[in-house]
């Protein structure tokens, strides 16, 4: 497996190709959630091919969005399917990579530890500082794709959205989970002054 090849090739094909309306799900996340990502994988000692494979999964994760904004992940696969044997991956590594890349769907449904490592560092940022930035951005996408309009419409979806996600790993859980309810809380209380 030749990652830092494949590396260099997807995120440059990222950079220039994602729709400039893709305010959250950008070339910006696919770093932020490699990042997460190594922190985990570091966390559960995860070493040689697995981390390769992890690594690999995370690089493609959202590279559906280059050809469509719906099923993403599916095609994101099916991307991963064509070229990733050009840099040496194996079929089996490959369906192993497509495995975690369909793990990232909402709602996420990990088999296996490396699927729940890029769950969770998918949505790593809800227990982070940077929470309210980046939902920021993820608003304004949604907005732009004409998901949703107003900003009521976001943080009732945010309840809902915060209720119902849980992180996988321990390691998830030890870092995000607290501050993840902190966040949940405050927009509950942003959402209880909204007459009903």
């Amino acid at each position: 497996m030749d990652l830092e090849k494949a590396r260099a090739f997807v995120l440059e094909k990222i950079e220039k190709e994602l729709p400039p309306v893709l305010f959250y799900h950008s070339f910006k996340h696919v770093l932020d959630v490699y990042e997460s990502a190594e922190n985990h994988a570091q966390i559960n000692s995860i070493t040689g091919e697995e981390l390769t494979l992890l690594r690999t999964a995370v690089l493609f994760h959202d590279s559906g969005f280059i050809f469509q904004l719906t099923n993403h992940e599916e095609v994101g696969c099916g991307f991963a399917r064509k070229v990733l044997p050009d840099f040496d991956y194996s079929n089996e590594q490959i369906e192993r990579i497509c495995g975690m890349i369909m793990a990232t769907r909402i709602p996420q449904t990990p088999n296996n530890l490396l699927e729940e490592i890029i769950c969770d560092a998918d949505l790593d940022y809800l227990g982070r500082d940077d929470f309210w930035d980046i939902g920021a951005n993820l608003f304004r996408e949604l907005v732009e794709l004409s998901i949703l309009k107003t900003e009521e419409d976001w943080n009732r979806l945010q309840v809902n959205f915060l209720t119902k996600h849980r992180y996988f790993t321990k390691s998830a859980n030890n870092l995000r989970a607290e501050k993840k309810q902190i966040h949940l809380n405050k927009i509950i209380e942003i959402v209880e002054t909204y007459s009903n």
